[in-house]
Order: structure tokens, then sequence, then C-alpha cells
């Protein structure tokens, strides 16, 4: 379905009553909301009300006219989309790019988001651009293209099987335009961008979960998430070892395990 937000659209699947998890992608070219959750969401079956957008720039949501990508559109965009659909509280799940927003949600909100899930997550301050992520970020649309960047996300490279590389160039081909916007060089100014300041952090007085692959190359362990546990008020990390970038993808039922026991803590929060 098409929400309209402050006048423009955004395209979101949604499954699932009951309370509501706002669930957010990552950056790489190709990504959208239904190709990065919609088997997590599946998983967690019909007693959630799941809603998992394509952010602006990626998948069917354009970036907004006189605007561009960045962590304030994206986390002001979620905000109003949550607000257009009349949750007034929910959890937000968020990989990497989606992490940093559903932080950043979560400190503009507090009323509303009642937990956080941050996987594989950016956001931490002064955490630098990963030659990976560089690379992921400047990957062209195209077979090769779509091959580097999936051996880039995954530790298990029996994952980077002939149809996921397809189903990958043809997202990224189909997201070209939107994309080369998104995250031109010198690419370091936009994992800058996605980094938050130390109180915005200690404002989020939601739980927070950390999961994150010990062999991540993307936002390695040691610059993405060990430096927030000195930043966040209520946090706990989960370190899945043999894992890269996308646990949902490599340790599925442990991470699907993982979010749905803490997203039922506190449910009546």
């Amino acid at each position: 379905m098409t929400v309209t937000v402050d006048g423009s659209p955004v395209h979101v699947l949604q499954s699932g009553a009951g309370p509501v998890v706002l669930m957010l992608h990552g950056s790489g070219p190709g990504t959208t909301g239904s190709g990065a959750w919609a088997a997590t969401a599946q998983a967690l079956g019909p007693s959630w009300h799941v809603v998992a957008p394509d952010q602006a720039g990626f998948g069917r949501t354009p970036v907004p006219a006189g605007s561009r990508g960045g962590l304030r559109l994206w986390t002001e965009q979620a905000a109003g989309l949550m607000d257009a659909l009349g949750a007034q509280h929910y959890a937000v799940v968020g990989h990497s790019m989606g992490g940093a927003v559903a932080l950043a949600l979560a400190a503009a909100r507090p009323q509303q988001v009642t937990h956080v899930v941050a996987v594989s997550t950016m956001g931490a301050p002064g955490a630098p651009l990963s030659a990976d992520l560089d690379a992921l970020w400047a990957a062209p649309p195209g077979p090769l293209g779509a091959r580097d960047m999936l051996s880039r996300l995954f530790l298990d490279q029996a994952l980077v099987t002939d149809s996921a590389v397809d189903a990958r160039a043809a997202a990224m081909r189909t997201g070209a335009a939107a994309f080369a916007s998104l995250f031109p060089p010198p690419r370091a100014r936009w994992a800058a961008d996605l980094t938050l300041t130390a109180p915005t952090l200690a404002a989020i007085r939601a739980p927070v979960l950390l999961v994150h692959g010990a062999q991540d190359r993307i936002t390695p362990l040691a610059t993405a998430a060990l430096p927030l546990l000195d930043h966040l008020i209520d946090v706990r990390l989960h370190v899945l070892g043999r894992c890269g970038h996308v646990p949902a993808i490599e340790h599925p039922r442990e991470f699907r395990h993982l979010l749905s026991c803490f997203l039922r803590q506190d449910r009546d929060h």
C-alpha cells in the first residue's frame, strides 16, 4: 500500500494485527522494505502488526521534491508514517542504516517508541566509513555489482547463489536512478550523517537490543556496536559468531527468537 507522508508517497508492506513493529531496512542498493523483512514478518506471525516501508530513495518511495536522503529525512518520514497510520505506541527494528534511523526516532519520539532493535547498526558517534560499506554504496547495477555486494554482506559465501545475485541485480537496476543521488563520493560524509551524537543517544528511554555479527565487515562490531554500550541508558548486545552483516539471513531462527522475546518484554509499556 501507499501512504502519503508530508505530501510525498511512501510504499509500505503491512501484515498482522496487534502491537505495532516498524521495520526499517538498510542502505544497500536494491534494498526494499519487503525484501529485507518479509520473511521475518512472516515468522513473527499474525499477532504483530508489522509495518515495513521503503524509505525515501529505495524501492517505490521517491525522495521528496527539493530534498535529498539522509538521517533527518528518513527519521522524519518514519515518524510521519506512524502518525499517518495512527500508531500511538510502537517498537522499531532497524538494520544497518535503518538501525541509525531507529535510534534517532526513539530519541525524537520517546513517548511513542517502546522498544528498539538495532541490527548490524550504524549510528555510533565517530564511526568511520568502512572500506566494505564504501564498496557496497559504490556497487554498480548488474550481476557483477550484485555478486560483489552480497559477498561482502555474508560470511557464509554459500548464500551468494546465482538466484540471489539475479534477484539483487534486478532490484539494483530498478532503483539505480534514485540510489545514485543518495551516496555519491566522497562517501565518508554520508556515513558521518548517519552517526548520532552522545546527547541524542543519551535521550533514548526505550530499551535497546543490539544484534551484531562478529564477522561483520560493513559495520564492524568494534566501531559500530561496542561504542553504543557507553551511550545508551538501557541496552544489551547479542553477538552472533560466524555471522556477517545480515543476521536475519545467516542465523534466521536465532534472530527471530531474539526479536520476538525482546519485543514481548513489557508489551503493555
